[in-house]
Formats: C-alpha cells, structure tokens, sequence
C-alpha cells in the first residue's frame, strides 16, 4: 500500500471517528462526558489537518517525480546512437520512421514477416546486423539485489516493495501520547487510593488523627530511549541511473524500519534498557488451562479481571496479533456455531469483541506456552513519549563519491496504572 493511500485511509477513519464522537453529544449527554467527546472531536480534526499537509505534500512530490522520470526517460531517447543513414533502430529518428523494438514486438506478436511494409523490413533487417552476437544490455548496475534491479533500460515506473504492518503503539488516537522537544527525563505522577475508604462516626467521639487514612503519591519516569537504522549505502552509479530516486525510496523505507521497531519496543520492551512495553508492563489478568488453546470463557474471564471503571473508558481496548485473531474467530459452542458473529460469519471479522474494539498487532505473541498473546483494558493509561520527530539524514561527503542514508528515532514508554491493563498469559505446557 502506497503512502499516499495510507494517509488518505487514515483521513477517512478519522473523519468517521470525528462525526461518531460529534453525534454522541446529545441533550441528554452530561456535562463530563460530553467535554470528554468535544476533545476527542477536536484532536480527530487536528490530526485531519495535519494529513491533508501531508497528501498535498506527497500529491506534489508524485507529481515532480513523475515529471523528473518523463524529463530521464527523455533524455535517455536523445542519447541512442545512430545507425548508418541517420537511423535509430531502438529509437526514432524524429522523422516518422519505425523503431526496432515495435517492429520486433510485431514479429513476437504473430505478424508475419510478409505483412511488414518496407521500411520496417530495412529497420529489422539493421537491427539483426548490429545484434547478431545476441543483444547485450546492462539492465543493472553493481549486484542485483543491493539495487541492480531498479536501474532498466525500460522499466515500470513502480517498485515492488515488501510490506509488513508494523502495529498500533505509534497511534495517538489509541495510547496517550505526548510529544516534547528534549529528552529530559519527565515524571508522571500516580496516586492508588482505590483501596481507601470512608468509615462510620460515632457521635460526640474524635475523628481518628492517626496517619493510617493517608494518601500515598507515586510516579513514573519516562526518558528517551534511542534506535538508529544504521548506515545503508549505495553507489553514485546507481543514484544517476536508477529510474527512481533512491534517496526518496530509502528514506521511505528507513522510516518503515523506525515504525517497526518503536512499535516492538512499545509493546514488549523490558522497560530497563528500553521502553516498558504494554504487554511487560501489564498484570496477569486470567491464565489460560491449556499452553496451546484458549476458550471463550478465559478471555471473557480476562475482559472482567479489568476493573468496570476501565472498562467504560473510550480507549478500552483489546490487542493481540492477526494469528490470535483467527483462534478467536475459530471459537464454536457445543453445537458447532462461532461464537464471534457479525450477523454472517462470511462477512468477515467483526470490529469488536464484547463491544470493545481490537488493534491487531503483530509484534504481539501468538498463542503458544508461556505466552502473553492477549491484553485488554484501557490503553488511555499507557503513555508514549515521542521526543522531537523520527530523522532521516543523508551523508555525501563522508562517504563520497557513494551516499549514506540512515534513520534515528527516540522515545519512551510505561503505563502510568497497573491496573488499567491486564493480559491473558498461557501455561508453561
């Protein structure tokens, strides 16, 4: 999927999410709650805003280098040698004659060599002569596969390149994120006073002044963990003659790169020499009984170890990755139907589950022993911290006449309530 496409979804989920938010405000919605949705509405824009910059920029950019290739393509035209008598059998002379690869593309295609009219026999006929040893061309520059490919002599102007979704945990609208410009440690603070309560007064009799009732304060610290692609080099020979810009390609892919591995360290980070990952910084909300299976019964189990309060959260959540998501669509009952309908299973997969939405996340564990394959609770408690924006830069002089390019990201993360989140763990066998 290109990016410009991703944005342009991204747009069209946040403007769903935007009018869903606005039409939950009615007459009989209080005061908090519809505070809460009017944030939520505001941010959704905000961020609708920062993606239509982000598609005219790109739009723009599709634009010039379409411009950019048409001009290469152009000039490669100019630069064909000429045949005896002025003629260019890979090419046209600008005269109207025939070029030799049409010609052949004829012959290849069926035309018999009768049905030629006589200036495409003469141009076939030189191009036998002059490729008579077979026709040598240097589609590629330097090895193949460190991007020899991508340097043709006639080549779509597309590059195949292999995705891999990279998760959820870089997404503002399902953890609290916070963006600062320095790496500063910041302190969050956290207060648990859940297990407190008020007691009966005896009349005319003192009010206990004892210190037991008093509240006890805490905090997280966040810091700013970095990662770096390392160097990806590549030849000032393949920069001038590859049809796309590599420096515009790697950069694109080194980005891909960041989002992987913060959505990783994000999920499943130790939390000592990296972030507190959601699933290392949640507690163990339901065990399963087998190492290998889970039930239905297990992950409802799970969905109630998580206190109501979080559970009516707006950013009350499942995650887990796809192959877990296709264990849970397999649940059945003793009479053979799944349990997890959307009217007709054929439909496909539904967007909740006890009417809480899901991220799949594929740097999450699949259902295996000793594993955590699935978290649920109110991902509005966990914090990511984004420290300046993820930087791209290239070297030239440094490894002249090559280029460098490489890629460096900081950011942190912890879940400020332990309670907020919880996860399903499976036996050891």
């Amino acid at each position: 999927m290109s990016k410009l496409k991703e944005l342009r979804e991204k747009r069209a989920r946040l403007i769903t999410e935007a009018r869903s938010r606005l039409d939950g405000i009615t007459a009989n919605t209080d005061e908090s709650r519809a505070a809460e949705l009017e944030a939520q509405h505001d941010a959704a824009m905000a961020e609708i805003d920062k993606i239509e910059k982000q598609i005219e920029r790109e739009e723009r950019m599709a634009e010039l280098e379409a411009n950019a290739q048409r001009q290469n393509e152009e000039e490669r035209e100019r630069r064909r040698p000429t045949e005896p008598n002025n003629r260019q059998p890979a090419g046209d002379n600008g005269e109207g004659e025939p070029e030799y690869r049409h010609v052949f593309a004829k012959i290849m295609c069926g035309v018999e060599l009768a049905d030629l009219s006589t200036e495409e026999r003469a141009v076939l006929r030189q191009g036998v002569t002059k490729f008579k040893d077979g026709e040598q061309r240097a589609q590629v520059t330097g090895t193949n596969t460190a991007g020899g490919y991508t340097v043709p002599t006639e080549l779509a102007a597309e590059i195949i390149k292999s995705m891999k979704l990279w998760g959820p945990m870089y997404d503002e609208a399902i953890c609290r994120v916070v963006n600062h410009s320095s790496g500063h440690p910041w302190a969050i603070p956290t207060v648990d006073d859940t297990a407190s309560t008020a007691g009966a007064h005896t009349e005319g009799t003192a009010l206990t002044d004892d210190g037991g009732k008093d509240v006890t304060f805490g905090q997280k610290v966040l810091g700013a963990y970095a990662f770096d692609t390392e160097f990806v080099r590549w030849s000032w020979e393949l920069d001038m003659d590859s049809i796309f810009s590599m420096e515009a390609l790697l950069g694109e892919l080194l980005g891909e790169r960041l989002g992987r591995i913060a959505n990783t360290q994000l999920t499943s980070g130790n939390g000592t020499t990296a972030p507190n990952g959601i699933v290392t910084a949640s507690t163990l909300g339901k065990t399963a009984a087998a190492a290998a299976a889970i039930t239905s019964d297990e992950v409802l189990d799970l969905f109630h170890s998580v206190d109501p309060a979080y559970r009516t959260s707006p950013k009350a959540r499942w995650m887990f990755n796809d192959a877990t998501l296709l264990v849970l669509r397999k649940l059945k009952d003793g009479d053979g139907n799944y349990l997890w309908q959307m009217g007709d299973i054929k439909t496909g997969a539904p967007d909740t589950l006890w009417s809480k939405p899901y991220s799949i996340n594929q740097a999450m564990d699949s259902v295996a022993a000793s594993k955590k394959p699935i978290v649920f609770g109110d991902f509005g408690k966990y914090f990511v911290r984004k420290v300046g924006s993820p930087i791209i830069g290239v070297l030239r002089e440094r490894f002249w006449p090559d280029m460098g390019i490489a890629g460096l990201i900081r950011l942190d993360g912890e879940l400020g309530d332990t309670a907020a989140i919880k996860h399903l763990a499976t036996p050891a066998s």
